[in-house]
């Protein structure tokens, strides 16, 4: 069968969701068999858990307004953020590096003399050149680059200085130490929202705006041919479009165009993969007031975990715990249940848990990607891609589509932005 349409959205996530919402005439291609992509929400046995940790921090209006404001009285929780690292048995205030006269006086020292002792320079050659630059060799040491290391499971060498945009929080001298006797650790998320029904409640919103029977689902895109504008899918159809709109990985989009030069960008673009794990417990924890942890130390397993009864007012231990591993890491089943076993191991050895606990339920996720790698040394040429492909009609959009670090209020803008782009020239605005 052959199907026609001005705008060919590839994924239904929150970015092609947006996109489709704001058209008139599309079709949209999913691999799954529900809509929501990385936003979708598992509830089971009383726990309301994220494929990840998913926490709104809407600065628009407009999105404030379409979700928070059409909701219904109670339905989100509104909180101040409430995390902490665990270091060396202890808890310091996040971020590490505004923090550190909550350290031990020695390690105080080393971080205070090393902060003064720095390098500075006008450009840096990477992300860990910049931690050292920015920060000095203790902060970076101590913190900075073993935790980044666990998430990105990357050398940081390898990645762009401002691989993490405005979401790495920067601090100077000054505010370091005016930190130590006002404490001030706000950042671009200090408040944030979060549905109590799971972060499914914005797809669902969106879902409201979004014609049902204009999304295929449990099929992919096999092949796009550029020129002739036409697609052919797994389940046999092909699709005449004018445009093509991809929310996919981007390095995934490539490859379904067939083009060497193509394909041969998407081959050089690295990211990580995050094993997440969803545990539901029989009561709760004396950690009963943090929101999320992060975990430096390269003796525990995960990187960051996460409490969804604190954040819900839940009365048992809901958690998700995020494990870091590189693109080409297998990670078989063998590997989930030793992860699961370490991860329960550990959870006990920090004292989030004890004896007494009993998993009663849990889910683990394979999200793959999870992080992008944006380094210097691909960066430009996947912008200049991006560029080339949007005079045959391809664009490419969202956190994977677009490869950036970005929130979902940003995949958002981005899509509706791109809209606005395509009804002036005939895309089919509503």
């Amino acid at each position: 069968m052959t199907l026609k349409c001005k705008n060919l959205i590839i994924g239904a996530g929150i970015s092609g969701l947006t996109l489709a919402a704001a058209s008139d005439d599309y079709l949209i291609i999913e691999k799954e068999n529900e809509a929501g992509g990385y936003c979708r929400t598992i509830k089971k046995n009383g726990f309301v858990w994220d494929y990840a940790g998913h926490f709104f921090h809407f600065k628009t209006d407009r999105f404030r307004k379409r979700f928070i404001e059409s909701a219904k009285p109670g339905e989100f929780v509104d909180r101040v953020k409430s995390t902490y690292i665990y270091y060396k048995g202890r808890l310091i205030d996040y971020p590490f590096q505004k923090n550190i006269h909550e350290l031990d006086k020695e390690e105080f020292i080393d971080c205070l003399y090393d902060l003064f002792d720095k390098t500075e320079k006008e450009k840096y050659g990477n992300f860990l050149d910049m931690l050292y630059g920015k920060f000095g060799r203790s902060i970076t040491e101590k913190f900075l680059r073993p935790y980044n290391e666990k998430l990105y499971a990357v050398d940081l060498s390898k990645l762009d200085e401002n691989a993490m945009g405005r979401f790495f929080p920067y601090a100077d001298i000054k505010d370091i130490v005016l930190n130590m006797k006002k404490g001030d650790n706000s950042s671009y998320n200090s408040t944030f929202l979060y549905p109590k029904d799971g972060a499914e409640f914005i797809i669902d919103k969106l879902l409201e705006e979004v014609r049902r029977d204009r999304i295929v689902f449990k099929a992919t895109v096999e092949r796009v041919d550029l020129e002739r504008r036409t697609a052919h899918l797994s389940n046999g159809d092909d699709v005449e479009y004018e445009n093509v709109i991809n929310t996919a990985p981007f390095d995934v989009f490539l490859r379904m165009t067939g083009n060497r030069d193509l394909c041969r960008l998407a081959d050089v673009l690295t990211y990580n993969k995050v094993l997440v794990f969803n545990l539901g417990f029989n009561k709760k924890s004396s950690f009963d007031s943090q929101h999320w942890l992060y975990f430096p130390d390269k003796d525990i397993n995960f990187y960051r975990v996460g409490f969804y009864d604190n954040i819900l007012g839940h009365d048992r231990l809901s958690m998700y715990i995020e494990i870091g591993y590189p693109k080409d890491a297998a990670v078989t089943e063998g590997e989930i249940k030793r992860q699961l076993e370490s991860t329960l191991e550990n959870l006990r050895r920090v004292g989030i848990t004890d004896d007494t606990f009993v998993l009663e339920d849990y889910v683990s996720i394979l999200m793959d990607p999870a992080y992008i790698h944006i380094d210097a040394e691909h960066d430009g040429e996947v912008r200049r891609t991006m560029a080339k492909l949007e005079e045959s009609g391809a664009y490419s959009i969202g956190r994977y589509g677009a490869w950036t670090y970005c929130s979902m209020e940003d995949c958002m803008i981005e899509a509706e932005a791109l809209g606005e782009r395509l009804a002036k020239c005939g895309g089919g605005i509503k």
